[in-house]
């Protein structure tokens, strides 16, 4: 039941995304978990609180998240997840996963470009990335929109569907719940160093899978997407994804710059700090334009469309199984 929960949020979630008037009217999952989050860290995470303290801390704000997110997701699911009611259990989880609004997003980005240059596209990419957008010209704009796209398909797509797919709605707003707190107080800086450690560590680890199947499923979409290189995706992803900082970015992104013959991560800059990283698809194209992103996209689409099938195949296979 639980990978047919997957399969049918995904398709909710391509037909209808999640509608602006409702994000007006009660706001969205992710801002929910995100009050919580804000909240916990003004308690718990105090300048005047030693080092231990706010990393014992960090420790329990992961495990209040888990259980409260969790025992959300299993509450409803308890209630509703049997026979029709499973499709508003599906209405409810679709909320957890980003298809249509990633697209959108990173879509801006080119189009921003096409039609106002490099200010637009500087505008519209620091909507998607953290990186100082005034130390971007046109290819690292580029660069930046398909990165952000290879990543949170994988954070924001095919991580959720996975957790729905082994936990339910349960498993899936726990991956919420911690993917939030990771992207608010994960970071490795003064105030969140040790508070943020506990959530940094366990996101890396319950994205380890989904890292994998999205460097994959971005392999068997370039095979059979005209203009991409599935050879090159998994030559890529073999030499250069141990290269990244994270250890799960690294697979998505090296397959999109494999795939695409496109060199993307490398140097760049986070609030006037130079960051200097490995270059990701090594010996690819640095000069990425806004057709790239086009690309990139059809290599999106195509790759989420064969995680939909394959979970649709999969929990066909398990119904019929199970009799």
């Amino acid at each position: 039941m639980f990978v047919l929960l997957a399969f049918l949020s995904l398709i909710l979630e391509l037909a209808l995304g999640y509608p602006n008037r409702l994000f007006a009217a009660i706001g969205h999952p992710v801002t929910w978990i995100g009050a919580l989050i804000s909240r916990l860290e003004r308690m718990l995470n105090r300048t005047d609180f030693s080092n231990a303290t706010r990393k014992t801390n960090g420790v329990l704000t992961l495990v209040l998240l888990l259980i409260i997110a969790g025992g959300i997701g299993f509450a409803i699911q308890t209630v509703l997840g049997h026979g029709w009611a499973l499709l508003l259990t599906a209405l409810i989880a679709s909320s957890l996963l980003a298809q249509r609004s990633l697209a959108t997003h990173v879509q801006a980005v080119a189009q921003a470009l096409e039609a106002e240059g490099l200010t637009g596209g500087r505008r519209a990419v620091s909507m998607i990335v953290g990186r100082d957008p005034e130390q971007l010209d046109e290819p690292a704009v580029c660069r930046a929109a398909i990165e952000s796209l290879a990543e949170n398909f994988s954070d924001g797509i095919v991580a959720p569907a996975f957790w729905l797919a082994v936990g339910g709605l349960a498993g899936g707003a726990a991956y919420k719940a911690v993917n939030t707190a990771d992207s608010m107080i994960g970071h490795k800086n003064a105030r969140y160093q040790h508070f943020g450690w506990a959530s940094a560590r366990f996101d890396d680890l319950i994205n380890l899978p989904a890292s994998r199947l999205t460097a994959l499923l971005v392999i068997a979409a370039a095979a059979i997407l005209p203009g991409c290189s599935a050879w090159g995706a998994w030559r890529a992803v073999r030499r250069d994804s141990a290269k990244h900082r994270s250890p799960n970015a690294g697979w998505p992104e090296t397959a999109f710059a494999g795939a695409l013959g496109l060199a993307l991560n490398g140097p760049r800059s986070y609030g006037g700090v130079q960051v200097n990283d490995a270059f990701m698809g090594e010996g690819g194209r640095r000069d990425a334009t806004a057709a790239d992103i086009r690309r990139a996209l059809r290599l999106y689409w195509t790759a989420d469309l064969l995680m939909v099938a394959l979970a649709g195949v999969v929990a066909l296979a398990l119904f019929t199984w199970h009799g």
